[in-house]
């Protein structure tokens, strides 16, 4: 009998062994694939984005907020629709919520100052996401497309087409900008500018409106009907005489649609002396209407990419990291220089559509049908 109590007792320890060793075993493998979803687990990260009216900040949103939860993070994302005090409330709420750490694209970041206060009180890191944020020591870190090198881009393509440096031309040619209170408006003006001025300082280029200053071009919040608008008085008021207008520079592709509208409502036709049309984007709309020849290019700053970085800072910072970065000189906000993350835009139209958004995955082929 004690033989069999024996055995008994022998057998159960080494079961309890067995299952202790599975259990470590399990763990072990669970730490070491999920380790990251482990330390990121329970945090909370606010996500401010400007508006849904605009395809491209949906998909920033989306593509941040499945990253975001694949490591284990809470995240609020929250839209204002351009409602400069609507982000203010839904940014004070995230911090009373208790975020960990703060994403913004702002509508308007002078009138983020005070609410970003409250996040660096609360030592909260604060993320400026593809917008700058102003007049802000709350700021830790940018994540970004290159927004000169995106206007250096326009005005280069535009040079290209053209033929401005084989000496063609004149061509008439009209601007518009982003909207005054966002910081990439005021650089991609900038890179557009320094490649297209020598030309209009030669006569090659034409601005018949005399509309070439930045308070005159601007476009607040980036508003397509506000364009078209302002298309429409250019129209009537410099080109009702019989003057063809050669060029557009659109500095994102919702304001390409009002300017199209625009040329349509005054009787231009596509394939019949339309003119070159610029954009920022790529959205679906302006992929399409590249395809089709309304609109003549646009720059494709791959969102998977930005919200890509934005999340590796994020996981940097709340977990005592250094974050990528490859500037530290252009992006000063008037209270500090924002160490950066640039991504690097790339112009498509006709030529290399297929290649960059459709091959790439970024839309399906059937997408543009």
């Amino acid at each position: 009998m004690k033989f069999i109590n024996k055995l008994v007792a022998v057998v159960l320890s080494c079961m309890i062994m067995v299952a202790v060793a599975g259990c470590g075993g399990a763990g072990d493998k669970a730490s070491s694939t999920n380790g990251n979803a482990a330390k990121s687990s329970g945090k909370k990260i606010g996500v401010a984005m400007p508006t849904q009216s605009s395809q491209r900040w949906i998909q920033d949103g989306k593509n941040m907020k499945e990253k975001l939860e694949k490591l284990n993070y809470i995240v609020d994302l929250q839209y204002a629709e351009d409602d400069v005090q609507a982000q203010v409330s839904q940014i004070e709420n995230m911090i009373t919520g208790g975020a960990n750490c703060l994403v913004i694209a702002a509508i308007d970041s002078n009138a983020l100052v005070n609410v970003l206060a409250q996040a660096k009180a609360n030592n909260i890191p604060v993320i400026a996401y593809d917008r700058l944020l102003m007049d802000t020591d709350s700021v830790s870190y940018y994540a970004t497309f290159d927004n000169k090198g995106v206007g250096t881009a326009i005005g280069k393509y535009i040079e290209e087409k053209m033929g401005l440096k084989e000496g063609k031309g004149p061509y008439n040619i009209e601007f518009f900008a982003g909207s005054p209170d966002d910081n990439n408006a005021h650089f991609l003006n900038t890179g557009m500018f320094e490649v297209l001025k020598p030309y209009l300082d030669k006569g090659q280029l034409v601005c018949v409106s005399g509309q070439t200053d930045f308070d005159k071009i601007c476009t607040l919040r980036w508003s397509q009907e506000t364009a078209q608008k302002r298309m429409e008085d250019i129209l009537s008021g410099y080109y009702s005489t019989g003057k063809n207008l050669d060029i557009v520079v659109s500095p994102f592709d919702g304001i390409s649609y009002g300017i199209s509208a625009a040329l349509e409502g005054a009787g231009y036709k596509v394939g019949q002396k339309w003119p070159l049309i610029t954009g920022q984007d790529a959205e679906l709309m302006a992929a399409k209407n590249i395809i089709s020849g309304k609109q003549s290019m646009s720059i494709f700053k791959d969102t998977r990419l930005l919200a890509d970085k934005c999340v590796k800072m994020v996981q940097s910072v709340l977990e005592g990291g250094q974050p990528e970065i490859n500037d530290t000189k252009s992006y000063n906000n008037n209270k500090k220089v924002v160490p950066s993350y640039l991504c690097t835009p790339v112009p498509v139209d006709k030529g290399n559509l297929q290649k960059e958004l459709i091959d790439s995955g970024y839309y399906k082929e059937a997408d543009l049908q």
